[in-house]
């Protein structure tokens, strides 16, 4: 079984790394969007540290064809290693659970798996092609690229895989849910196509994460995000759209200013409304059990037990009732 996930793990590592490179800036191997470690960290959170060995046969298998040398692709397939292992061993320091249902978890994934873990890999990766002068672009231009590209693929991906793996088909759902649910899969393909128009619309991704969030939770709000992401690189390598008459630094600083702040409010949102929708049942469930011990401790007298205003009056209901027991059962005149 685990010889079977570490080669699962290598095979979609490769396939995701294959496609992201169809969307390269720098070198042919340096993108914006780096699927293969969001993948790289779902993968150590969901089955664990024993699946690296796929994450390294992944990242050598890309960049054999690569280059520059047998030494810097070893050099880099080791900071693509490093990089998701050292953002798992974070988010397990900071307690990070799986589901997502807590907005501690957002926050650790975005400060911990997704910009700190990946400056191993972009500073590993940019200084082996800076020393083997494989490198057209600047250094810091070319670390940028790289940072953000693997920091983009642990915000939109590793989210999206985290909750397909505790996804269950909805059974009651009423009509008017899948409906909403075809509008907003209908509106994430339209603010797509407008992202890549000429006029500079890519702002109205926001009313749709939000819309997302606040509906579906992660279950939206994640591939939404992702799908969204998604369009505005490809309007950024085209040059279409909001980034069109730019420079390469200028447009990499808005493309990923824009996917980090489409990452980070789809993602917190969403947890933030989950936390407080679970936090809404708990308090809901407490109040049937008090009302249930409550109807079982009151007097079988036919009705809810009733309760005095002043504080005195359960003092005169005691006081009419050691009256009655001593007439007997009978209460005297008034």
């Amino acid at each position: 079984m685990a010889a079977l996930e570490i080669c699962a793990v290598a095979a979609l590592y490769y396939v995701c790394g294959r496609l992201g490179l169809l969307q390269q800036l720098v070198r042919g191997q340096v993108t914006p969007l780096w699927p293969p470690t969001g993948i790289a960290v779902a993968g150590l959170l969901l089955l664990g540290p024993r699946v690296w060995p796929g994450i390294a046969l992944g990242a050598f298998l890309i960049n054999i064809w690569l280059g520059p040398s047998i030494p810097a692709v070893l050099a880099i397939v080791a900071g693509n290693t490093l990089a998701p292992l050292c953002s798992y061993a974070l988010l397990r320091c900071a307690g990070f659970r799986n589901q997502l249902n807590r907005f501690r978890d957002a926050l650790a994934l975005v400060f911990l798996g997704a910009f700190t873990g990946t400056l191993i890999s972009a500073t590993v990766g940019t200084g082996t092609l800076h020393l083997a002068r494989a490198l057209p672009a600047g250094f810091w231009q070319t670390w940028w690229i790289w940072w953000t590209g693997d920091a983009m693929g642990v915000l939109v991906v590793t989210p999206v895989l985290l909750v397909l793996r505790s996804a269950r088909w909805p059974k009651d759902a009423p009509r008017t849910r899948w409906v909403e649910g075809s509008l907003l899969v209908a509106a994430t393909i339209g603010v797509g196509i407008l992202e890549n128009a000429p006029v500079p619309l890519i702002f109205l991704a926001f009313p749709l994460l939000t819309w997302a969030a606040f509906r579906f939770q992660r279950a939206g709000a994640t591939p939404c995000a992702l799908a969204v992401s998604t369009f505005a690189i490809l309007a950024a390598t085209r040059r279409t759209g909001p980034f069109a008459g730019h420079s390469l630094l200028t447009d990499m600083v808005a493309l990923q200013a824009f996917n980090g702040a489409a990452a980070l409010t789809a993602l917190l949102l969403a947890t933030a409304i989950t936390e407080r929708n679970e936090t809404q049942e708990k308090i809901e469930h407490a109040c049937r059990r008090l009302a249930g011990m409550a109807a079982r401790a009151a007097p079988d007298t036919g009705g809810p037990p009733t309760f005095s205003d002043d504080g005195q009056g359960s003092q005169g209901r005691q006081g009419g009732q050691g009256g009655q027991e001593k007439n007997g059962g009978r209460a005297g005149p008034t």
